[in-house]
């Protein structure tokens, strides 16, 4: 198994690509810490990662707010004595994020308050923990639109992206000396509920996307979660501020 004996914390770990990310990460003997705001999803992750004889428990954390983040970690500490991954999941893009001249400033500040300070606050607790434990590995979900523009935007979510790839970069510079690795994932459009359910509801804009990506298909959360474990693991020890870009081609695409 690729992370036997690794504690990983994973954030927004309730649904979708986060609870995918559970039960593999505990499938290759990880200890998993679910984290997320939402109690009772939260607690069906555990019941399917112990159903599937993996180990994880709960913890309740908005990860905008530092005393949960902080309370986070020192859940994965008091339960299982270290942290060796910290996988930065959680993430929203409300439907009220369109562009820069129409989106209102709650909704600029809600998604930069998870999406960058959620970042910036379980990193805040966790990498002094793996410091003290000889190393360890930070994965930051970013996203394709972080490289590329939008005719169709989110520009807060965007934006929002685009930091935590330049706060990869500044954190493996820093870290990387004291054993800790910092990496970003940047996945294309991935058949989360998250996505599905605004597509349902456009189907022109699902029929833009799709016509965009050579694949001709959305992702599924196993072909994002996957590169995860190859961060998380010791197989991964030399890869350091890298943004990995797995979109089926999108970003390559001209027309």
């Amino acid at each position: 198994m690729r992370l036997a004996g690794k504690v990983c914390v994973i954030t927004g770990a309730g649904s979708g690509m986060g609870r995918v990310a559970s039960v593999i990460f505990a499938r290759e003997g990880a200890k998993v810490v679910v984290a997320d705001v939402s109690e009772a999803a939260g607690n069906e992750t555990v019941a399917e990662v112990r159903a599937a004889g993996g180990e994880a428990s709960f913890v309740r954390a908005d990860v905008s707010r530092e005393a949960d983040a902080k309370a986070m970690i020192d859940h994965a500490l008091a339960t299982y004595g270290r942290v060796d991954c910290l996988y930065n999941n959680a993430g929203i893009m409300p439907e009220g994020d369109h562009s820069v001249i129409d989106t209102d400033v709650d909704t600029w500040d809600r998604v930069m308050a998870v999406n960058v300070r959620g970042v910036f606050l379980g990193c805040k607790y966790a990498i002094p923990a793996m410091i003290a434990n000889g190393g360890g590995s930070i994965i930051n979900i970013a996203s394709f639109v972080a490289i590329l523009g939008c005719s169709v935007p989110q520009d807060a979510y965007t934006a929002s992206k685009g930091a935590l790839l330049s706060l990869t970069r500044s954190m493996a510079v820093q870290f990387a000396p004291k054993g800790v690795r910092t990496n970003a994932i940047c996945p294309g459009p991935v058949e989360t509920p998250l996505l599905l359910d605004w597509l349902v509801k456009d189907e022109e804009a699902k029929r833009i996307r799709l016509a965009r990506n050579p694949s001709g298909r959305f992702g599924k959360p196993e072909e994002i979660v996957n590169l995860a474990v190859y961060l998380a693991s010791d197989e991964s020890r030399w890869t350091n501020g890298a943004s990995l870009v797995v979109d089926g081609g999108i970003s390559v695409n001209y027309f």
